[in-house]
């Protein structure tokens, strides 16, 4: 009788957190970040989008400068372009760990000065930060709000049209002037030339974690050393990170290719990304050279 007159007495509030728990669930499974083109869409997203929503096969994993500087579709080694937008290697091992992607025959990753600096702010709207308990709506309550926004300015016009959001990747043509380069690695510079190992803590662990992934799952792995525009300082912490993580990666006799001074400036946009026009195609044509002397890797 208690839990009648209970029901009754907040009937009102009961039904509407019910409405509300239903339309998330609803909402949540129709996914409109992922299935609607009114909303933005984060890199990882984007790279299911251009391979038909696969979540499977060889996987060049990395950060924005894998995206400008691998040139998937003129590759011979057929890996897919996994560069996220400020991506590190925590996202790779949340990724695997959630089952979000499943790397099959080789696993590359590029790392460059930003991939394992754990405060780097990160996209947010990637899939593995939404926690299971945070409702959708308020988790991309932004871009709900940017798409609603339109759909009102529309519909005021007696129109449902909506703006395709971008469904590219960024990428870096052209070369930046060195007032622009100066001033970013006075950033760059000012924001992390203090750190120290213990502020990569959390990605060499997740290294750990993905080289221990690998070997359970007996899946090649290798590992590049992204470019560096040399004609500006290496970032201070750059020689004695390094040398952490190829002391793991020898450990374990991952290869490794160090192209972390190897392009003249020319053929950088900025300091990280290498420009279209010409840094990509040696970098891709330099990478599948040595996949290539590496062997086929066998498939398990």
């Amino acid at each position: 009788m208690k839990v009648a007159a209970f029901l009754k007495k907040n009937s009102f509030v009961l039904g509407l957190l019910l409405a509300i728990v239903v339309s998330d669930l609803l909402i949540s499974w129709w996914n409109p970040m992922v299935s609607s083109r009114r909303f933005y869409k984060n890199d990882f997203t984007k790279t299911l989008y251009h391979h038909g929503w696969s979540q499977s096969g060889p996987v060049f994993f990395g950060n924005s400068s894998v995206t400008g500087a691998y040139i998937e579709e003129k590759s011979e080694a057929h890996l897919v372009e996994m560069g996220l937008s400020y991506g590190k290697l925590t996202d790779l091992k949340a990724i695997l760990s959630n089952n979000l992607y499943q790397v099959k025959d080789e696993l590359v990753i590029g790392i460059d000065v930003h991939t394992m600096l754990d405060s780097l702010e990160t996209d947010p709207t990637y899939q593995w930060f939404k926690p299971w308990y945070q409702p959708y709506i308020y988790t991309y309550r932004d871009y709900f709000r940017d798409s609603g926004e339109e759909f009102a300015r529309n519909l005021r016009k007696g129109s449902l049209a909506y703006e395709p959001r971008w469904i590219d990747k960024e990428l870096y043509p052209g070369r930046k002037d060195d007032a622009f380069l100066k001033t970013k690695w006075t950033d760059y510079d000012k924001r992390f030339g203090s750190m120290t190992l213990k502020d990569f803590q959390a990605n060499l662990d997740a290294l750990q974690w993905v080289i221990q992934y690998a070997n359970k799952h007996q899946l090649p792995l290798r590992v590049i050393w992204m470019p560096w525009n040399k004609g500006y300082a290496d970032p201070p912490y750059v020689a004695s990170l390094m040398q952490e993580a190829n002391r793991q990666l020898q450990a374990a006799n991952v290869p490794t290719l160090d192209l972390l001074h190897k392009y003249d400036p020319r053929y950088f946009h900025d300091l990280v990304h290498l420009n279209r026009e010409e840094g990509a195609p040696i970098f891709t044509k330099e990478v599948d050279t040595w996949l290539k002397s590496l062997g086929k890797p066998s498939k398990s």
